[in-house]
């Protein structure tokens, strides 16, 4: 059984109030559950869409910050690219976004490339997934602070600490893989042969000729010719991958778990989930959204299953029940945690 620290808050909390309560957090983890911290940690956070207002806001992070610093601890705000349109698709715009949402206080990496293209194959041997694609940049440290907002999500039922270690440290062709289980192909009419995806495939899997099109044997399912079309001439999307993202609900559960469990593998991690503006769906909405039951509070520990569990059940209590826990159960089985905890109030 996990233990599982807890700070009750409310939405008369300010931002400096829900800082110096994640940094009690912190220091309850690290000093009762004997995690040292390394001498160079990634802040895997999440920079908020464009026009979203509900994501946990940097300022909430000082207190941490603060504690790393005293601890002579190097740390960056860390993600990794998204599939879809906006400015969260490729790196130079996604690190505008998080510096216009005030994540300057540490330097800001986008650990897949500038369109999701580097990564590293960690090898799992799971039950829909031998090696998965993490960020590249995510191999050079060996512990991250994974720190969730709690709150819904349209296709995983909520989204706590293991989606934001398994969906926010995929490589672009990670996330392609989890969602569609499809690799790219080219719409020929809308191609205007400018051989921008030829010259940046890291596998070299699309001919430069007459007509362009992807080697389905070559190609590796990156996501970056996807990403840097000009024309939106490459496509992910085809009736089988739209049935195999929405009818297959529980492949999904498990394949994000199976991520999660790669991205976490050789790491000694710190958890914590901010169960506030708790909304229907994820902080990648591109609108204002009105949260759907009270604050909560603050959740930590170093068991990503515990901690979301833990969220979970706290939010059932409170009078909303949130659905894909399936994920957590399967994630248990793969090692990644455990679903029973005991609560510790800090």
């Amino acid at each position: 059984m996990s233990r599982v620290y807890y700070r009750k808050t409310d939405e008369s909390f300010t931002e400096e109030e829900l800082s110096a309560a994640a940094r009690q957090l912190l220091e309850a983890v690290v000093e009762r559950e004997a995690v040292a911290l390394e001498k160079r940690i990634a802040l895997k956070v999440h920079f908020g869409e464009e026009g979203n207002a509900t994501y946990v806001k940097p300022a909430c992070f000082n207190g941490i910050i603060d504690l790393l610093v005293e601890r002579g601890t190097e740390a960056a705000f860390m993600d990794t690219s998204v599939l879809y349109a906006g400015p969260r698709r490729k790196r130079e715009s996604h690190t505008r976004l998080a510096l216009a949402h005030g994540f300057t206080r540490l330097p800001v990496v986008i650990a897949d490339g500038e369109a999701g293209e580097d990564f590293d194959e960690v090898p799992i041997n799971g039950r829909h997934f031998k090696s998965c694609k993490i960020g590249a940049e995510y191999r050079k440290y060996a512990q991250m602070i994974v720190i969730a907002h709690f709150k819904g999500h349209r296709l995983a039922g909520f989204g706590g600490a293991v989606k934001q270690l398994s969906m926010g440290c995929a490589a672009k062709g990670g996330k392609l893989a989890m969602h569609m289980g499809i690799k790219p192909y080219i719409i020929s009419f809308l191609c205007k042969r400018c051989g921008l995806c030829a010259a940046n495939c890291p596998a070299q899997a699309i001919s430069a000729g007459g007509s362009m099109a992807v080697d389905g044997e070559k190609c590796i399912g990156c996501g970056a010719c996807f990403a840097l079309c000009p024309n939106r001439a490459v496509s992910i999307y085809t009736p089988k991958s739209v049935c195999f993202a929405l009818l297959r609900r529980g492949g999904f559960y498990e394949r994000l778990a199976e991520y999660a469990y790669a991205a976490q593998r050789g790491r000694r991690n710190v958890y914590i989930n901010f169960a506030v503006n708790i909304t229907a769906n994820c902080d990648c909405v591109s609108k204002r959204m009105t949260p759907v039951m009270r604050d909560i509070g603050i959740f930590a520990g170093a068991d990503a299953v515990a901690v979301d569990s833990a969220c979970c059940a706290a939010a059932q209590a409170a009078g909303h029940r949130f659905k894909g826990t399936e994920q957590l159960r399967y994630a248990e089985k793969l090692g990644l945690g455990s679903t029973s905890y005991e609560l510790v109030g800090v």
